[in-house]
């Protein structure tokens, strides 16, 4: 039954709340409209990889404008805040200086589409937006009465320091890299395991920390061999291309389509290890549509010596749990063999007297040289290629900015990315701003692959500082000209760990049998599947309303749901942190003894980063006075938490 509580406090306090709001979003809406499967061997890839065949911003004809979800979503979200005073920039602080390279771009393609961007956010707006950004929390009360009153011109430059040194910045970042490398201990072909997972994660985290540069991640992710995943955690990102059902040539395409969908954004050899690009891609990706299947093979074969092992931890018990490992193995002696009629896709056959093909790398033509280790010339070939720094900052930009400068991040089409030789007509060129992004790729490169660096350059500039309010007339279909601050809904770990540190009610989550770890906050949970609390756990269930997926057939996605309100008006994680007789040290019983003000001041700063508006301050202290104080406390604090400026990060 759901449990509905009277309020007393009114629009001025609860303003719309997450129950109130339309959503725009559908399923599979985030990336555009979905175009039909025409090959039945391309089902088997299931949802999470055939973004191939997303239209989105890809299609031939489009323009590179187009109406997504997150922008009318943000439309929604910006027309129900309320005003926060206290701020005192200006349109003036707009002025662009000719040394940034993202807000020289931007604001120059704003200007030639005769748009005007959006005013720059306040102080309070951005110290929460960019905290949740970079570390997944929100700042805690004291952090924003601290920088809102600090007069220094520098404050923001000095807090974004603050922010990429801290331990909560590696947690948020650990859990980013995470869902691009789908680490998890379970999905639709193998298991990993909890022990491969947390060396995996602790792979990442280590690498994080030490400021390794991302190309020398990549190549280690590729490359490195070992025979233990539980001591050797990069293994398992090879491992996760392991398929059964097949000869092992599906493993080498699946291994080397996840190597190009991560570090080169080019989903698309997916499919073109199925068949060639003419004929299947014609109207969506005009690169693809001309490569063969014999070319991407080319890129196959440079897997053709790995062999993914397994080994049971007990090998006298059946079905024992065990660890995997990647070689390069002299069992498979020669390159790609063009002999399989059987498996997940269609028959590989001699191409004439041609019984092989020899490792090429597609975008370039290098071969590997005699003698040369196959997996390792991969890994140098991917990491020197300009299009992985292209694709690695497309892929940060997207999750910052809320869309691409190329859209679906992961389907790039390398046939229409040149401003000074554009595509033939029909087509356009795919990203919405090209110089930006290879100016941007170029700086990545320049930083000797620092993702701090990167990340540094995109929160310091005035574009990622303009607000997600907007005064004149807003197109939606301009959201890829980032002239505004497109809004999101918090990840799930983040919408716990701010429900958790605002009250100042922690869980403890022990998970020290499968993981050796113990937690209070879900940012630094290893993987999505099972915990904290167990498949059918009420906290797994409550961050699993909030779509975390599972890194596998189930992305990440901003969807809402008629859940997603339930849980936050009567879920137990809520309702337990919102009572006046809880423990002493919680928000709400810390502040009870406070003059109503005070009380009202103290939980808005803790929840929603911000001093109440006057119209909210009088309707709280009003309620406050006339009604059960405590009650109204507690309906104050509740309200807060269904607040859309609590769940949206804007």
């Amino acid at each position: 039954m759901v449990k509905i509580r009277t309020l007393t406090l009114g629009a001025a306090v609860t303003g719309l709340s997450l129950a109130g709001f339309v959503y725009s979003q559908q399923q599979g809406a985030e990336d555009g409209p979905q175009i039909p499967v025409s090959e039945s061997q391309c089902s088997f890839f299931g949802p999470n990889h055939d973004k191939f065949v997303q239209a989105g911003f890809m299609a031939k004809g489009l323009s590179s404008g187009q109406a997504s979800p997150r922008a009318l979503m943000t439309a929604q979200v910006a027309s129900a805040l309320p005003p926060v005073p206290g701020d005192s920039r200006t349109a003036a602080d707009q002025q662009v200086s000719s040394t940034n390279t993202i807000d020289r771009y931007i604001f120059q393609g704003l200007q030639a589409a005769g748009m005007q961007p959006a005013p720059p956010t306040n102080d309070f707006e951005f110290l929460r937006r960019v905290t949740l950004d970079l570390t997944g929390k929100i700042p805690t009360a004291d952090q924003v009465v601290s920088f809102t009153n600090d007069s220094s011109p520098d404050k923001r430059t000095k807090l974004v320091e603050s922010l990429l040194g801290s331990p909560a910045w590696l947690d948020k970042w650990t859990m980013f890299f995470g869902d691009l490398y789908q680490n998890n201990s379970q999905n639709t072909q193998i298991t990993r395991f909890p022990q491969t997972v947390t060396a995996f994660n602790s792979y990442v985290r280590n690498s994080l920390s030490s400021g390794k540069p991302y190309d020398q991640m990549a190549r280690e992710l590729i490359s490195d061999q070992g025979d233990n995943s539980y001591q050797q955690g990069e293994l398992s990102f090879i491992v996760g291309g392991v398929v059964g059902g097949g000869p092992v040539q599906d493993v080498w395409d699946q291994q080397t389509a996840n190597i190009a969908t991560t570090f080169l954004g080019l989903a698309n050899l997916n499919c073109l290890l199925c068949h060639n690009g003419r004929g299947h891609l014609d109207s969506i990706n005009l690169w693809a549509s001309g490569v063969t299947r014999n070319q991407a093979w080319g890129m196959s074969s440079f897997l053709s010596h790995t062999y993914t092992s397994l080994t049971r931890i007990d090998s006298t018990v059946r079905n024992s749990p065990y660890y995997w490992g990647t070689s390069d193995d002299t069992r498979y002696k020669t390159d790609y063999a063009l002999n399989t009629t059987t498996g997940n896709r269609p028959p590989r056959q001699p191409i004439g007297t041609q019984k092989t093909y020899p490792p090429v790398y597609l975008l370039s033509g290098a071969k590997a040289q005699p003698g040369q280790n196959y997996r390792q010339a991969l890994a140098q070939d991917v990491t020197s290629d300009f299009q992985f720094a292209r694709a690695t900052v497309n892929y940060v930009w997207e999750y910052f900015f809320g869309i691409g400068i190329v859209s679906p991040s992961d389907t790039f089409d390398m046939a229409r990315l040149d401003p000074d030789n554009p595509p033939p007509s029909p087509w356009t060129l795919q990203p919405s701003n090209p110089r930006l992004l290879n100016a941007l790729a170029q700086d990545f490169i320049n930083s000797k692959y620092d993702l701090k660096s990167l990340m540094r350059e995109i929160v310091n500039s005035k574009t990622y500082q303009l607000s997600s309010r907007y005064s004149g007339t807003w197109n939606p279909n301009s959201a890829n000209l980032f002239g505004r601050k497109l809004v999101r809904r918090l990840w799930s770990e983040e919408l716990h760990d701010a429900v958790a540190q605002s009250s100042n009610i922690l869980p403890t989550y022990n998970l020290m049998t499968a993981y050796g770890i113990t937690t209070n906050w879900a940012m630094q949970l290893p993987q999505p599947l099972g915990t904290p609390d167990g498949n059918n756990g009420a906290v797994n269930n409550f961050l699993n309303a909030f779509l975390r997926g599972n890194r596998d057939d189930q992305p990440r996605r901003q969807d809402g749901s008629i859940s997603q309100a339930l849980d936050l008006m009567n879920d137990n994680f809520i309702m337990s942190r919102v009572k006046s007789t809880g423990p002493a040290s919680s928000l709400l019983v810390k502040n009870l003894n406070l003059p109503n003000d005070q009380l009202v001041n103290n939980l808005f700063l803790a929840v929603l980063s911000r001093y109440p508006t006057p119209a909210e301050m009088t309707a709280a202290v009003s309620n406050l006075a006339d009604g059960n104080r405590n009650q109204e406390a507690e309906n104050l604090l509740w309200s807060l938490y269904n607040k859309v400026d609590f769940v949206f990060n804007y």
